[in-house]
């Protein structure tokens, strides 16, 4: 309706996955060359998780688009395939003629097939979407499929789309097997404000617009608010937004169009339901909950804490235990190194735990320097003359993710590790996660993802029990200054 008025020649912001419109901002690009690596280098299962509308799908799409015509893909859509439906649904993907026989017999004809493949050159991926809703005893089944393997190297590699409650499944005790095939994790996470004002530019121009931005800034701080980061949201709003332009004759997107679209919006309204004051109870009685989980995991050194996002650690995650560090060092590519740390940094302070900054403080832009811990705080003004110099297309080894309350456990974490490994190699930085303020540790300083990988798996078990993956600085950079 609105195309010819903008000048488009396709809608920009159509909710289906469309790749010619896939965004590589917000990371999403590096997680692609890096599932591309996963695969074409025999790294066994791999899991991507995200919200609902955080992209998993176009990603997937998309991986299925890239892949190079040496490897077979088989894309699984259907999350209720029983353990044995999921292996005759792979044999039919590859064309073998598997019906009316036993289980083992399948399994048996499959790992045939797959070695003759490999012995050709071709490899097999399966792309398993809303991995998340599969029945546990598939889950298991999967974790057979990836025992299928020749000498020395994988016949079939997966990959796991789900949400965050595939993260959940993976912590119970049954499904501790499946969680220790996963040689990689890549998060999806919503996109922060400057992402989406560049990806719904992005999007825009992909369906053939040519002129200046049509969404002001006000526009884009409402839709992020509105939105929560995640791309499907965005989608929404933007075309709505567009519409009620459309409707009032003008080529510019500001506040009242977004406002329109807002209100008439499923999520804005289970949101901001006559209901809204048990939703705020619920929401803070979880904050609370959170929070006091954070602080009994770090206290018991339980990895768990924050591979990334706390606020999605698995609550059913069994605790892995925090052994003290080994000795040496860990080799990282040369880049712009950190100032270097203290010989021996002081003790962590031993402060009470604090609030999280006060709505003043929140208020006003730019990274929130920690307000205890010695080690904490002198990392953490490093890394901020860091950041202003380092290239943006550089990675950086993700390590772990607490709250502002927590500062103290911090300060005792950077300390193991700088035993472990150059102190001058450890940032630290800040990100604000639903609103609250979190410090994130991160690690070295990569030329690419695969280099980046390359290290994550020759981390120290110190390091590597807390899940770690990579992020670009760019991407550091961004969530610092918010």
């Amino acid at each position: 309706m609105y195309l010819d008025h903008f000048g488009l020649k396709e809608a920009p912001f159509r909710i289906t996955p469309h790749t010619d419109f896939f965004f590589q901002g917000a990371n999403r690009g590096a997680t692609l060359e890096a599932l591309l690596y996963a695969i074409t280098h025999d790294e066994g299962i791999v899991k991507v998780s995200g919200e609902v509308g955080s992209g998993k799908t176009m990603l997937c799409r998309v991986l299925m688009e890239r892949l190079p015509p040496a490897v077979e893909t088989i894309y699984l859509g259907s999350p209720s395939l029983s353990r044995d439906e999921i292996l005759f649904a792979i044999s039919d993907e590859l064309k073998l003629d598997m019906q009316d026989k036993r289980t083992t017999r399948v399994l048996r004809g499959l790992q045939e097939h797959l070695i003759r493949l490999f012995g050709e050159g071709r490899r097999v991926v399966v792309l398993i979407d809303e991995a998340h809703a599969m029945p546990k005893e598939t889950l298991e089944e999967i974790r057979l499929l990836s025992n299928l393997e020749s000498n020395r190297h994988k016949l079939l590699q997966i990959v796991l789309f789900g949400q965050p409650e595939l993260d959940q499944h993976l912590g119970t005790p049954e499904m501790r097997q499946l969680k220790e095939r996963i040689t990689h994790s890549f998060p999806l996470e919503p996109l922060v404000r400057s992402d989406i004002e560049s990806y719904i530019d992005f999007r825009m121009r992909a369906a053939g617009y040519r002129g200046p931005k049509v969404f002001n800034r006000g526009a884009i701080k409402l839709i992020a608010r509105a939105s929560q980061g995640l791309t499907r949201r965005i989608n929404i709003l933007a075309d709505k937004a567009l519409l009620a332009a459309f409707a009032d004759g003008t080529h510019a997107v500001t506040e009242t169009e977004v406002k329109r679209a807002i209100r008439d919006t499923e999520f804005y309204r289970r949101r901001f339901s006559p209901h809204g004051a048990w939703i705020g109870a619920g929401a803070l009685a979880a904050g609370l909950a959170i929070g006091w989980g954070t602080h009994v995991l770090l206290s018991a050194g339980d990895p768990a804490i924050a591979p990334g996002s706390p606020h999605r650690a698995p609550a059913t995650a069994a605790p892995v235990p925090l052994n003290p560090p080994a000795t040496g060092s860990i080799p990282i590519a040369s880049g712009s190194p950190l100032p270097a740390g203290p010989g021996t940094p002081g003790p962590a302070a031993q402060s009470p735990t604090l609030a999280a900054p006060d709505a003043k403080r929140d208020r006003r832009r730019g990274p929130v320097p920690p307000e205890r811990g010695e080690f904490v705080r002198e990392r953490f003004k490093a890394t901020q003359e860091w950041l202003q110099n380092a290239p943006d297309d550089r990675y950086a080894i993700q390590l772990v993710t607490v709250s502002s309350g927590e500062l103290r456990k911090l300060e005792d974490f950077l300390l193991r590790a700088s035993a472990t490994v150059p102190a001058g190699e450890l940032f630290v930085y800040s990100v604000k996660i639903d609103g609250r303020q979190h410090y994130r540790v991160a690690y070295g300083s990569y030329a690419s993802p695969e280099r980046a990988l390359d290290a994550i798996k020759g981390l120290p078990p110190f390091f590597s029990a807390y899940h770690p993956y990579y992020r670009s600085i760019e991407r550091m950079r961004s969530q610092n200054r918010q």
